[in-house]
């Protein structure tokens, strides 16, 4: 079986591309599925500090009853620490591997960090109105160009 790649062609037939390359090698994008998985460790970090104060600092979000839109602050707090501390744990996966199966987890993760944030919007609606916008960053760059990572990882 060979193996068919793409590239542009020299004299003697090499692609001119790297060696172990069969696509396009990767592009300066790589960076921004870095810079997503950073952000996405560091939202995480943000979500696990959320759910902490929810345990530990009852008064200090203003809500009504108790509750954080449908949940107590006890659920509320497990919710943003469960999905915080995953999305770090995909943030670190995502970058050491680049693979697939990566990526669909982080992408799962952001948008449920970013359902939350919505649910939140009752209580501080400035600060998730900004973890939503970069949990769209994230989502952007993981979808647009996610593949991409895993070339370099591989290199």
């Amino acid at each position: 079986m060979t193996e068919h790649r793409v590239g542009a062609h020299t004299a003697e037939g090499n692609t001119s591309w790297p060696r172990g390359y069969t696509t396009q090698p990767p592009s300066g994008w790589v960076g921004w599925i870095w810079f997503a998985a950073i952000m996405m460790m560091l939202l995480g970090l943000f979500s696990v500090i959320e759910g902490l104060v929810a345990f530990f600092r009852r008064g200090y979000y203003v809500t009504i009853n108790g509750t954080v839109l449908v949940f107590n602050l006890n659920t509320w707090g497990w919710i943003h620490v469960i999905v915080g501390g995953l999305a770090i744990i995909a943030g670190i996966v995502l970058i050491s591997s680049g693979a697939l199966w990566a990526r669909i987890v982080a992408i799962v993760l952001v948008a449920l960090n970013a359902l939350a944030q919505l649910a939140f919007i009752s209580a501080y609606p400035v600060w998730a109105l900004i973890v939503l916008a970069f949990d769209v960053v994230v989502l952007w760059a993981l979808l647009a160009h996610g593949h991409e990572l895993e070339a370099a990882t591989k290199a």
